[in-house]
């Protein structure tokens, strides 16, 4: 390694993920705790996080569970609280938890945009008085621009359209930058992340459309959908001190995709 070289190395650190049930959360606690960290996984399918942490253990890391609706702000700060209490402080958070399509503004604008709001407003304090720490966001190429869809006609924005996704995301951009502003100055450095479409649970409806895999591909330039994996070794470089001068990012890991 030459001078000056930094490496993602997350020892004696300790991560708070939310949503780490599957897809990028999962991957993301799996890939934090092979770096060294120590990471509580939370997830509203409380199961599923404990098969994380599961798979984490087997791999001889170190991880904890609690389940967490991370649209009712009372929970929020009890898991913050709870991992400082089980594994000693708190260094990263990663507001990961989100749902898709399908689901009404409200549901949608609860978890996807207050949720994140919900661990901005009691990490960051946190974090600010104990040294600084990292806050990573999941956005979305949704946060960026606007999406399309296979059909040729406009999505029914009643119930489930891509406005209410598009807004929530496109708010997590404006949250990273705002929380970034505000505390830089007290250590803690607060970027997002942008995926392009990713293999998981998520976009399997999308990609079950006739025609949609295919459409969905073509959407980015390197010809091919994202791996979770992928997402999750950039937050754990946004984790560790490799990013020690980045803050306010919105990132894309995207294939290409919001360079069209």
């Amino acid at each position: 390694m030459q001078e000056g070289e930094q490496v993602i190395d997350l020892n004696g650190r300790v991560a708070l993920i939310t949503g780490a049930g599957s897809g990028i959360g999962r991957a993301s606690a799996i890939n934090m705790a092979a770096n060294g960290a120590a990471v509580m996984c939370s997830d509203i399918d409380s199961q599923a996080a404990e098969g994380t942490v599961a798979a984490i253990s087997e791999a001889g890391g170190r991880a904890d569970s609690i389940g967490l609706d991370v649209s009712d702000s009372g929970e929020v700060e009890r898991a913050v609280a709870q991992t400082v209490e089980r594994m000693g402080k708190l260094n990263v958070l990663f507001n990961n938890a989100g749902v898709g399509g399908g689901f009404d503004w409200h549901q949608t604008i609860a978890v996807n945009l207050t949720g994140v709001y919900y661990g901005l407003l009691h990490a960051a304090p946190y974090m600010a008085a104990n040294g600084g720490g990292v806050i990573i966001n999941t956005a979305s190429v949704a946060g960026l621009v606007g999406l399309t869809g296979p059909e040729p006609h406009p999505a029914n924005e009643d119930e489930g359209g891509a406005g209410a996704y598009v807004a929530a995301k496109h708010g997590v951009s404006g949250l990273t930058k705002q929380f970034a502003v505000n505390y830089g100055r007290y250590g803690v450095r607060v970027n997002a992340i942008a995926p392009g479409y990713i293999y998981t649970a998520m976009t399997a409806e999308l990609r079950e459309l006739e025609e949609g895999e295919a459409y969905l591909t073509d959407l980015h330039p390197m010809g091919r959908l994202g791996q979770p994996e992928e997402i999750a070794s950039v937050a754990s470089f946004l984790a560790s001190d490799a990013a020690s001068f980045i803050n306010g990012v919105v990132l894309p890991v995207d294939g290409g995709y919001t360079a069209r």
